[in-house]
C-alpha cells in the first residue's frame, strides 16, 4: 500500500468514526424521541422505523451501479448530505409527515454511504491490508457510537424536546464533517480491468445478472442472511423480550449486556485481527457459527435457571458479549471477502447488494423474533437461533470449498511463490 492510499485511508476512516459519533446521539433515543417527546404514541414511532428501514431498501439496489459509474465519492458525498437533512428534519419536526419524511431522508442517505465509504476503502487498500482496514473501520464505528451513545444519555431529557433538537442537529453536524473530510480525500487512480492488488481483471460486464452468475458471491449474500438475521436483527426485539419475559431480566441489565457487547468488540477486535488474519476466512466464519450457537443455548440456560437470577443475569451477559466476540472476527473477514470476490468495475455493486441482504435481515428478523415472543413461543425461537447459528458455520465451510486460495486466505498473495492471478474469481460474468 502506497504512502497516499495510507494518507487516503486514514481521512475516510476518521471522518466515518466521526460519523459513528453522532450517530451515538441519537440511535438509542429515536423510538423514545417520537412516541414520547412529540407525543404521537408508539404506533407512529414504529412506522418512523421502519421507514427508516425500508428507505434504505429502496436505493441499495441501484446505488452500486451508480457507484461504479460515478464513482464513490460524489456518491458518499451525496449520501452525507442528504442523511443530514434527514437527521435535522427529524429533530426539528413535530407532525408525523415530516418525521417519517426525515427518517426517509435518513434513511436513503445511511445507506448510499455505506457502500460507498466500503468502495473507498477498497480502492486505499490492498489484499493483504484489506482486512485490517476493515476490522479498524468496524472498531472505530463500535467505539463512536458507544462514546456518543455514552453523551447523548448525559444530555437528553425527555421533558426537554429542545435536549433531543441539540441531538439531532449534532448527528446532522457529524453527517457534514464526514462529507467535509472525504471530499479532501485524494482517491487512487483505479484503472477498469485492474484490481487493487494489481492482478489482471480478466472478466468483463457487470449488473445484477452478472453478480447473480457468481455462485460465490450468492453463497456469501445467503451466509450474509443468516448471520444478520441471527445476531443483530434479535438484539432489539426477540432476545430483549426472552430476557425480560423468561429470564426476568430487568430492561436496566439490558443496557448492561449491550455495553458488554460494545466492550468486547472495543477490547478484543485487535487481538482477534491478529489471530485471524493469517487463518482461513472460511474456517474463522465458521468459528463464529459455533461461538453463537454457545451464545444462543446460554441464552436459553438462562431462562431455565430457577431461583437463580444472578446465574441468569450472567448468561444474558455472556450472551451479548459472546456475539461481540463474534462480530469482531466477522469484521476482518466477510466485508474484506466482498471486496475481493468482486470485479474491479463492479466493487461497487457487490458493496451493494450485501448490504442489501444485511438491512433484509435486518428487517426480517426483528419482525420474526417479535412475532414468536408476541406468541410466546420462546423455546422454539432459541432452537431457530441455535439452527441459523449452526448454519453459520455451515454455509461459511461450504463458501470455503468455492474460493480461491488467496480470497480463502489473503496472507497468501504476499507470498512471492504464489500465483497472485488464483486471486481472479472463477466465474465469468457478461453485460445484461
Amino acid at each position: 500500500m502506497t504512502t497516499a492510499m495510507g494518507a487516503a485511508l486514514r481521512r475516510i476512516q476518521l471522518g466515518n468514526a466521526l460519523s459513528a459519533f453522532g450517530n451515538g446521539f441519537t440511535v438509542p433515543f429515536t423510538f423514545i424521541y417520537v412516541s414520547q417527546v412529540r407525543d404521537l404514541g408508539p404506533g407512529t414511532a414504529g412506522v418512523v422505523l421502519m421507514t427508516f428501514a425500508l428507505a434504505a431498501l429502496m436505493v441499495l439496489p441501484f446505488t452500486g451501479r451508480v457507484i461504479d459509474q460515478r464513482g464513490p465519492l460524489p456518491v458518499a458525498i451525496v449520501g452525507t448530505v442528504t442523511a443530514a437533512t434527514g437527521s435535522l428534519g427529524l429533530g426539528l419536526g413535530s407532525s408525523a409527515g415530516v418525521l417519517v419524511a426525515a427518517a426517509a431522508a435518513l434513511g436513503m442517505g445511511i445507506a448510499v454511504i455505506s457502500p460507498a465509504l466500503a468502495t473507498m476503502i477498497v480502492w486505499c487498500s490492498t489484499t493483504t491490508t484489506r482486512s485490517r482496514a476493515f476490522a479498524t473501520q468496524f472498531f472505530l464505528n463500535n467505539l463512536g457510537l458507544g462514546i456518543g451513545g455514552l453523551i447523548g444519555g448525559l444530555l437528553v431529557d425527555t421533558s426537554d424536546p429542545g435536549s433531543f433538537i441539540r441531538l439531532f442537529s449534532i448527528e446532522a453536524a457529524m453527517f457534514l464533517v464526514l462529507g467535509g473530510v472525504i471530499a479532501t480525500v485524494k482517491l487512487p487512480n483505479v484503472p477498469w480491468g485492474t484490481d487493487t492488488s494489481g492482478t489482471v481483471e480478466v472478466k468483463a460486464g457487470g449488473g445484477w445478472r452478472a453478480l447473480l452468475g457468481d455462485r460465490s458471491m450468492v453463497v456469501l449474500c445467503a451466509l450474509g442472511f443468516v448471520m444478520f438475521f441471527a445476531c443483530y436483527g434479535q438484539f432489539e426485539s426477540g432476545l430483549s423480550a426472552y430476557a425480560t419475559e423468561v429470564s426476568h431480566i430487568q430492561p436496566s441489565t439490558l443496557g448492561i449486556a449491550l455495553a458488554a457487547n460494545t466492550a468486547m468488540i472495543v477490547l478484543a477486535q485487535f487481538v482477534v485481527l491478529r489471530l485471524t488474519e493469517k487463518r482461513r476466512r472460511s474456517r474463522v466464519v465458521a468459528l463464529v457459527g459455533l461461538i453463537w450457537t454457545v451464545a444462543w443455548l446460554a441464552a436459553g440456560a438462562s431462562g431455565m435457571v430457577s431461583g437463580g437470577h444472578a446465574i441468569a443475569v450472567t448468561l444474558i451477559i455472556s450472551t451479548y458479549a459472546l456475539f461481540g466476540l463474534g462480530e469482531a472476527m466477522l469484521s476482518p473477514t466477510v466485508a474484506p471477502l466482498v471486496a475481493d470476490l468482486a470485479p474491479a468495475r463492479m466493487i461497487g455493486q457487490y458493496n451493494s447488494a450485501f448490504a442489501l441482504v444485511k438491512q433484509l435481515a435486518l428487517a426480517v428478523g426483528p419482525a420474526v423474533g417479535g412475532l414468536m415472543a408476541g406468541a410466546g413461543v420462546f423455546t422454539a425461537y432459541i432452537w431457530m437461533l441455535v439452527v441459523c447459528s449452526l448454519g453459520v458455520s455451515a454455509l461459511a465451510l461450504w463458501l470455503g470449498r468455492r474460493l480461491t486460495p488467496v480470497q480463502d486466505k489473503p496472507s497468501l498473495a504476499s507470498t512471492p511463490s504464489r500465483i497472485v492471478a488464483s486471486n481472479v474469481p472463477e466465474v465469468a460474468v457478461s453485460a445484461p
